[in-house]
């Protein structure tokens, strides 16, 4: 595929630019690309110059302004190392464990939207596996059990209830099977 504005060199920059409801596509050299200024930042230099890493895409994608209109809030700071979530955009890394506590309300978010979820739904060991999902199961039904308690649905919460009491029986004879 040609550059778009040129239509000399070989495209190897994809912009897709959504607008009104309307999607807009360039496909730019290199060359455009860095004339045209539609690729802001340090990234452009990055990518092209094959000095890409994910410590600078993350970075990138923390870093960002707010509006010259916007009120200025307090920002969180880590109660254990003193890091400010503004030198985490800064830099893209943590200065300790606690730093993803303090930060928990700005970074869940941003997880979400880049991973779908929150939640780790990954691969269990076999070893740890079997228990870690009685136990996940455990925690869903209770929150079940919870909504149908406040819908005042007590048939299904009652079923729920004895189900979770045969789960965590189960979990207490394996306990003790391994003991």
């Amino acid at each position: 595929m040609l550059c778009d504005e040129c239509q000399k060199e070989p495209a190897c920059v994809h912009i897709t630019k959504i607008i009104n409801q309307q999607k807009i596509e360039k496909h730019l050299c290199e060359q455009c690309a860095q004339k045209s200024g539609e690729i802001m930042g340090k990234g452009i230099n990055n990518i092209f110059g094959n000095k890409f890493s994910v410590h600078d895409f993350l970075k990138e994608m923390f870093d960002y302004t707010l509006p010259e209109n916007a009120c200025p809030t307090l920002e969180p700071v880590c109660s254990d190392c003193g890091l400010s979530y503004s030198e985490f955009c800064h830099s893209g890394k943590f200065g300790c464990s606690g730093c993803y506590q303090a930060f928990a309300g700005q970074l869940e978010p941003l997880i979400k939207r880049i991973h779908g979820t929150a939640a780790h739904t990954g691969k269990v060991p076999k070893r740890s596996g079997r228990r870690f999902g009685v136990e996940q199961l455990i925690k869903r039904l209770r929150h079940e059990l919870a909504q149908h308690v406040t819908r005042e649905e007590y048939e299904q919460a009652a079923q729920l209830r004895d189900e979770i009491k045969v789960l965590e029986r189960q979990l207490a004879g394996s306990d003790a099977s391994q003991e």
